[in-house]
């Protein structure tokens, strides 16, 4: 299984991103998704961001983690 982190694209250069989450940044391909722009939110899997997420949805999710991340 799978478990994701709703990351925020920051910068595109071609199929290239930075993107965003939590404090993290990470590189990441977007081939997969038709017409990124900054600001969108994606899901990433195995370095792919395969999906956008609605920004209420990412939002959500981001919000989930962080009560998790700061249960422990």
């Amino acid at each position: 299984m799978c478990l994701a982190v709703p990351l925020k694209l920051i910068e595109i250069k071609g199929n290239e991103a930075i993107a965003e989450s939590m404090g993290m940044r990470r590189s990441v391909r977007v081939d997969f998704i038709d017409d990124p722009k900054p600001g969108d939110y994606v899901i990433v899997h195995a370095g792919f961001a395969i999906e956008r997420l609605p920004e209420e949805q990412a939002l959500e999710d981001i919000g989930a983690w962080e009560e998790l991340r700061d249960a422990l």
